[in-house]
C-alpha cells in the first residue's frame, strides 16, 4: 500500500534561481544534508549570488527543500561542475535531484555545456546513484578517477575525493 503522506497530499515542488536572500536557508540545507560537507554561510550567499545562473533552489510551500550548487569552469565554459547536491529528508525519494539536474542543463545558461563534471567519495552512494542513473538515463558516458586525495589534498582529514565526468552526446543533453 503506498504511502500516501508522501505522495497524494504533497505540495508540488518549484524549481527556480537563487536570490542573495536565500544564502541563509540553503546554508542550513547543507548542514541538514550529512555527509555533504559544510560552507560557510558567506559562501553559500555568494552562491546564491554570483552563481544563481547555475545553481538551482527547490521550494515546496516557500520552504528550501533542495538545492544544486554549479558554475561554468572557467577554463572551459562547456563543463559543468556541479558542486553539492542537497535534498531535504522531506523530500527525498522524489526525484528532486535529477529534476534540478535536469533543470540546470536545460537552462540557457548551459546550452553550450558538452560535459558534466563533480567530485565524490567513494562511500556517498546517494550521489553516484544520482550521477551513474543520470548517465545511463541519457546515454551519456561517465568515467572517475580519484582526483583529490585524502593525503595529498586534505592532509589526512578528508576522503579522497573522486573526479566523475559525465561525456553528453548532443542528443542526451537535449534529452535531459
Amino acid at each position: 500500500m503506498p504511502d500516501l503522506t508522501r505522495t497524494a497530499f504533497r505540495k508540488p515542488i518549484s524549481l527556480r534561481r537563487p536570490q542573495p536572500e536565500d544564502g541563509a536557508a540553503v546554508w542550513s540545507l547543507v548542514r541538514e544534508c550529512a555527509p555533504l560537507d559544510e560552507n560557510s554561510m558567506y559562501c553559500n550567499l555568494i552562491q546564491c549570488d554570483h552563481f544563481r545562473d547555475t545553481c538551482v533552489l527547490a521550494e515546496r510551500e516557500e520552504a528550501v527543500v533542495g538545492w544544486i550548487s554549479g558554475h561554468l569552469m572557467p577554463a572551459d565554459p562547456r563543463t559543468l561542475f556541479v558542486w553539492q547536491v542537497a535534498v531535504a529528508g522531506a523530500a527525498r525519494g522524489e526525484g528532486l535531484a535529477r529534476r534540478m539536474l535536469e533543470e540546470l542543463l536545460a537552462r540557457p545558461d548551459c546550452a553550450g555545456v558538452r560535459q558534466i563534471k563533480t567530485t565524490i567519495t567513494a562511500d556517498n552512494r546517494a550521489s553516484w546513484a544520482l550521477f551513474e542513473g543520470f548517465a545511463a538515463r541519457t546515454g551519456a558516458v561517465l568515467t572517475h578517477d580519484p582526483h583529490y586525495t585524502r593525503d595529498r589534498h586534505f592532509a589526512g582529514a578528508h576522503a579522497t575525493e573522486h573526479m566523475a565526468t559525465i561525456t553528453l552526446a548532443e542528443a542526451a543533453r537535449r534529452a535531459a
